[in-house]
């Protein structure tokens, strides 16, 4: 059973020899380095499944070993359009990595390319259960701004909001954690093939990513207003 989210990538054909290639980067019949493919993603520059485990110090070496193949210096002698394809793939490989070795990114990035990332309908509307404590969180800004424009004294009032902040940054962490937990579903519902398993895993980390990105601008405030 194949899943809605995906679609079959055609054939791949080298543009110097027009053989097919099942190269990756380089041209299996020719040896010449590819263009980037039309509907390629950051896994498959790495050779890996739209999975959201990642071993850390394989990437890293992937990395490496492909950064040093790619690299416009061992094409500087070579006809210009496999220069121009050197300084795409390059640049391409470095915005690949970045994503990659985030978790928070990565998981962002996969919704994306699976056309499954659903924003918040309204992204300045606070979760249910946290209605309370960003109020208090609001009062307290507030009345931050006001001592400060009246030079009324801010001591206390900032110790209460470095409060706030470090409970929100536990929160954080503990969304971090929930995203963590639900990267595993995902993966093994990838394994099984489960499209209605996959679906709900992709509402499950949508909502995670919306509640993280809202608390985390409640705490990015916070810092702004404490500096």
């Amino acid at each position: 059973m194949s899943s809605p989210l995906r679609t079959a990538s055609p054939p791949l054909v080298c543009w110097s020899c027009h053989e097919r290639t099942i190269g990756t980067h380089f041209c299996s019949s020719c040896g010449k380095i590819q263009q980037v493919p039309e509907h390629s993603d950051y896994f498959a520059m790495f050779e890996l499944p739209r999975k959201l485990w990642i071993e850390m110090g394989a990437l890293e070496q992937k990395f490496l070993q492909l950064s040093w193949k790619l690299h416009p210096d061992n094409f500087v002698n070579a006809a210009p359009e496999e220069r121009e394809i050197s300084l795409r793939r390059s640049s391409e490989l470095n915005d690949a990595y970045r994503t990659l070795r985030d978790p928070i990114i990565r998981v962002e990035y996969l919704l994306a390319i699976e056309g499954a990332r659903v924003e918040g309908k309204n992204k300045q509307q606070a979760p249910p259960e946290l209605l309370e404590e960003v109020f208090e969180l609001n009062e307290s800004l507030d009345e931050l701004r006001e001592a400060e424009a009246a030079g009324g004294d801010i001591v206390a009032l900032k110790q209460r909001l470095q409060a706030a902040e470090k409970n929100f940054q536990s929160k954080l962490t503990e969304v971090d954690g929930e995203l963590q937990l639900v990267a595993k579903d995902w993966d093994k519902a990838v394994d099984a093939d489960d499209d209605s398993r996959r679906k709900s895993v992709v509402t499950k980390l949508n909502e995670l990513l919306n509640r993280r990105s809202y608390i985390r601008n409640l705490v990015v405030n916070v810092q702004k207003e404490l500096a």
